[in-house]
């Protein structure tokens, strides 16, 4: 089973998005996708059930069965750092469970799991544990998402750095346009970041305001 670990340059680089995207490309080349959002905040109640619209959005593309839990093991209700809701709940986000989950995934007979992380790459899980140790764990191929705006060449760059020093795959980057307004100079800052990523985008999404109900399996000409 391919894992594929989806980050972002910062919280809303178009991490979502990204993912979905990925999924649908992946099953479109014929392959058994789960999916994972290993941790969420901001959850609301649905169907009496407290759930993620990232992970339900997942859940949607992909083309295996799970149970909500598989897909989101920690849900917590408050819009801030998933460590700091945990504490304040006296739950502890373990990367153990979160391991088991994806071992569950792994003996049903897919040939792909994406996983959508939450923030950045250096999320917190607790005050001595991150999820890259999880990623790392994994053997996850990371693939970076990049929201286009002020700020993302550096943030990118100290991102993909991260990633490496970290001792994880840097697989590939998807570049987002996340307002409807381009960035200034989009075009230029795009080259740049082929530049300094050595690399060619997977994927270049513009602003999409309807993109849960789009397939944007055209948009990705690459898979690592």
């Amino acid at each position: 089973m391919d894992i594929y670990f989806i980050t972002g340059t910062d919280t809303d680089a178009g991490k979502t998005v990204a993912a979905c995207g990925f999924v649908q490309y992946l099953v479109g080349r014929g392959q058994k996708v789960a999916v994972m959002k290993p941790v969420a905040s901001g959850c609301e109640m649905t169907d009496g059930q407290l759930k993620n619209s990232d992970a339900l959005a997942l859940k949607k593309v992909a083309n295996v069965t799970q149970p909500y839990e598989q897909v989101n093991p920690y849900t917590f209700k408050p819009a801030i750092a998933p460590h700091i809701a945990a504490a304040d709940e006296n739950v502890e986000i373990s990367l153990d469970k979160l391991q088991q989950a994806v071992d569950e995934i792994r003996q049903s007979n897919v040939d792909a799991l994406v996983i959508e992380g939450a923030g950045g790459w250096q999320l917190p899980l607790s005050n001595s544990h991150f999820m890259p140790e999880l990623v790392k764990r994994l053997s996850a191929k990371v693939i970076l998402t990049v929201g286009l705006k002020l700020g993302c060449l550096n943030h990118a760059l100290l991102s993909a750095q991260s990633i490496k020093a970290s001792g994880c795959d840097l697989a590939g980057w998807i570049a987002v346009q996340t307002t409807e307004t381009p960035m200034p100079r989009q075009t230029e800052n795009l080259e740049t970041l082929i530049a300094v990523l050595r690399s060619k985008p997977i994927a270049v999404l513009p602003y999409i305001p309807d993109w849960q109900t789009q397939n944007l399996a055209s948009k990705f000409s690459l898979v690592y």
